[in-house]
């Protein structure tokens, strides 16, 4: 409006020449033949176009990397070493800067698994396994199309760690990765499904074995997270859902520190990872807190 009433005075022979020729260098031909928002919009654009850049910043001795880009440079340099002919260790993608992110990463863990002053300790037990059981078996789930027989012949874990399976007569059996992982979300689910073991009706009281049952899920469900890291953290990194998968392993791991569910040797095949992600010291273990112990002796299933 403003570019038609100037228009319209300067048709009816109002200013003066001076002002005639300024008007002339401040309002080009093509953008007087604009109007409204569209002119204001042109004259911004001339004017930071005017504008001379800022000074170039120096550079950054390292640049940020995209996911995408770190998963494909990561893969692009194992192929190489082997091609070479050269030892490529045990690469582990998981433990790239890029893709140490953890969803809620200011959330304190051990605050997280503090048992409330109050509550029964199987029932603060219970409530965490099956919030690990539902994340872990999602998580599977995205991938679980990726984890076949073929590509996933044995049930194996970081640093070459192969899993067995037992079954409730104690009998051992290789079986590939997806079974297995079967396996465990079946006897899981029916754990869970039990009444007389995962009581929910008032006046049933938990079973006196009941860390035990907790400690053989947890240490299943543990195998299952391991797989993902070593044969599929790819695709969850592919998929934008690694974060997810740290915070579970960060989950996982506080839970097993606060109340001893896990042995040792077990853990040890993602020790790395805990340090990468800022769970516990290059160290080792935690202090002992006054509800840790000794991890218990177990059936023949909780060492599968």
């Amino acid at each position: 409006m403003v570019v038609k009433a100037w228009l319209r005075r300067m048709s009816e022979g109002g200013g003066e020449a001076g002002e005639d020729e300024a008007a002339g260098r401040r309002w080009p031909g093509s953008i007087l033949r604009r109007s409204g928002v569209r002119a204001a919009r042109r004259v911004l654009h001339v004017k930071y176009r005017s504008v001379p850049p800022p000074p170039a910043s120096p550079l950054p001795a390292v640049l940020p990397l995209d996911i995408d880009d770190t998963v494909s440079c990561f893969c692009r340099k194992a192929r190489r070493k082997e091609r070479e002919g050269e030892s490529a260790g045990d690469p582990k993608l998981y433990l790239q800067e890029a893709l140490l992110e953890r969803k809620l990463p200011d959330i304190d863990m051990r605050q997280l698994v503090e048992l409330p002053h109050g509550l029964d300790y199987n029932e603060w037990l219970a409530s965490h396994t099956l919030a690990l059981f539902e994340h872990v078996n999602l998580l599977y789930g995205t991938v679980s199309e990726f984890c076949t027989p073929a590509s996933c012949a044995d049930m194996t874990g970081p640093g070459g760690r192969t899993y067995a399976w037992y079954d409730e007569r104690g009998k051992k059996s290789r079986v590939a990765a997806p079974q297995y992982v079967d396996y465990v979300m079946t006897y899981t689910q029916k754990t869970v499904n039990d009444e007389t073991v995962f009581p929910t009706k008032y006046a049933n009281e938990f079973p006196g074995a009941f860390e035990g049952v907790v400690r053989r899920v947890v240490r299943l469900l543990f195998h299952v997270v391991a797989h993902m890291y070593a044969a599929h953290f790819r695709e969850l990194a592919l998929l934008r859902l690694h974060a997810h998968l740290h915070l579970t392993f960060a989950h996982l791991t506080a839970l097993h520190r606060r109340y001893s569910l896990l042995d040792h040797k077990e853990t040890d095949v993602l020790r790395d990872l805990e340090v990468a992600l800022r769970l516990t010291e290059a160290g080792g273990e935690d202090e002992a807190s006054p509800r840790r112990r000794s991890p218990v002796v177990t059936q023949p299933l909780a060492t599968a």
